[in-house]
């Protein structure tokens, strides 16, 4: 049974461009979508539903937006309840995503009509929640200043919106950019900094950890977030939210008991490598996590490297020649 949505008053007054209201944009296009999936038989008309469903599938913006703007704002303000449950329901509905485009793959009607409806159902209720718990409390505890951060850090996310929302004031502070307050320089090398290898300027720097091609993210030794590189291929969703999360609620709470397990190893010196590796988005993605240690080999925290390794793994033989197409 679908759960009826009535939007609260109060939730109208908020700015264009506020991220809840953003939210709530993007629920009456979802409330569209989900009347259209649910009115449309699978098995009379595929290619409607295919579309239609598509469409839909662009929630996973929503979802984003919410694990690594919103909530981390909460924790900031000691609500971790959304980081924790909430997440879990996003699976839930991910899990059930899956599931349908696995039927959609063999064009079993039956069976995308039969689930269509717990999929429905489940947005509905997430929607309930969002409407009658999240967003009033998380319009109670957050600050302005903390809207205008999160709105700067959801356009590296995207919404599910055919076109740009509305700006919101913007926060100057830029997380990413690597800030050195009394640079090392000399007559050779100008503004550049010395590493244990060569000289770089910042500039440099952000520029090789954009181009690398993965995620790298660095957790610091006190299982905090403090960088992200913004690659232009990006595995998984990142923002400027997650600068300085605790990483236990940077991951799907069912994952959070092995990265839990990895950063004790790591932090005890009986391990210093993990790797793992899944499907994702129909790709097959390499991941590895690396304990992070100084000179005398005391623990200064892990990188979390994510790579796309689909293609790499059809390479034989070799290739010596330059063929650009």
């Amino acid at each position: 049974m679908q759960t009826t949505i009535n939007q609260d008053p109060k939730f109208a007054t908020l700015p264009e461009g506020h991220p809840v209201q953003i939210y709530f944009e993007e629920r009456d296009l979802i409330i569209t979508l989900l009347a259209e999936l649910l009115s449309t038989d699978a098995s009379e008309d595929f290619q409607k539903y295919f579309n239609v469903f598509n469409h839909l599938c662009t929630i996973e913006k929503r979802f984003a937006r919410k694990e690594n703007q919103l909530f981390p704002f909460l924790e900031k303000r000691h609500w971790t309840g959304p980081s924790k449950g909430m997440w879990s329901f996003h699976d839930n509905l991910r899990d059930q995503i899956r599931l349908i485009k696995y039927y959609i793959k063999t064009q079993n009607a039956p069976k995308i009509n039969e689930n269509t409806k717990y999929l429905v159902d489940g947005i509905y209720r997430l929607m309930h929640v969002e409407e009658n718990t999240l967003f009033p409390n998380a319009l109670a505890i957050l600050e302005e200043n903390d809207w205008i951060e999160m709105r700067s850090g959801e356009e590296e996310i995207g919404w599910m919106l055919s076109r740009v929302p509305a700006p919101f004031p913007q926060q100057t502070t830029d997380f990413m950019n690597i800030e050195v307050k009394e640079p090392i320089t000399d007559s050779k090398h100008g503004n550049s900094h010395h590493f244990d290898e060569g000289y770089m300027t910042v500039e440099q720097v952000n520029l090789l950890f954009r181009t690398i091609p993965a995620d790298l993210t660095y957790v610091d030794e006190n299982d905090k977030v403090i960088f992200y590189n913004r690659g232009e291929e990006r595995v998984f969703p990142r923002s400027a939210g997650i600068i300085g999360r605790e990483v236990k609620f940077c991951h799907p709470p069912k994952s959070v008991g092995t990265v839990l397990q990895i950063l004790e190893e790591f932090r005890k010196g009986t391990k210093s490598e993990a790797s793992f590796w899944i499907n994702y988005k129909e790709r097959l993605i390499y991941i590895r996590y690396f304990a992070v240690r100084d000179d005398k080999q005391n623990y200064r925290g892990v990188i979390e490297m994510s790579q796309d390794i689909t293609d790499m793994k059809t390479i034989e033989g070799e290739k010596r020649l330059l063929e650009w197409k």
